[in-house]
């Protein structure tokens, strides 16, 4: 019953501790080439859900190509965790036709590091095709700015 009572309290303090919008600027490294981009994660509200930008594009995206989702954030006092989904119709490039794919992802920010790690699955389409099919891990680091 105590561990209860404290895990109660520990749910209902959550929110707080993340009421405002977190942004780090992240560096992404492969081979030679070196990215730096804004990550911003807005907390989930009342009226909406949590939202994910980089470089102030909404990572919750749908249109004809497909459809990315943020399917859950969860922001505690050392780390942001952050899932999201992309599902893409078949398509036909050069001649091939390729099947529906699907992307998911599951991001995990240590907050005193600034050490990110991602891990992205990949079903079918032509990712699949081009990237390989199955999971991937990448490493990233990251800094906390002021939103």
């Amino acid at each position: 019953m105590k561990y209860l009572h404290i895990l109660f309290l520990f749910l209902s303090a959550a929110p707080s501790l993340a009421a405002e919008p977190l942004v780090f600027t992240c560096e992404r490294s492969e081979k030679n080439y070196t990215e730096t981009y804004e990550l911003k994660v807005s907390p989930a509200s009342k009226h909406q859900k949590a939202k994910v930008f980089v470089d102030d594009r909404d990572l919750d995206q749908s249109d004809e190509l497909g459809r990315q989702t943020i399917k859950n954030v969860l922001i505690t006092e050392s780390t942001v965790l952050i899932s999201m989904e992309a599902n893409f119709p078949p398509e036909s490039f050069d001649g091939v036709q390729y099947g529906a794919g699907l992307v998911t992802t599951a991001i995990t920010i240590n907050r005193s590091t600034g050490q990110l790690r991602k891990a992205e699955t990949i079903k079918g389409g032509i990712l699949s095709a081009t990237l390989g099919e199955g999971t991937k891990t990448y490493q990233e680091q990251c800094v906390a700015t002021k939103p």
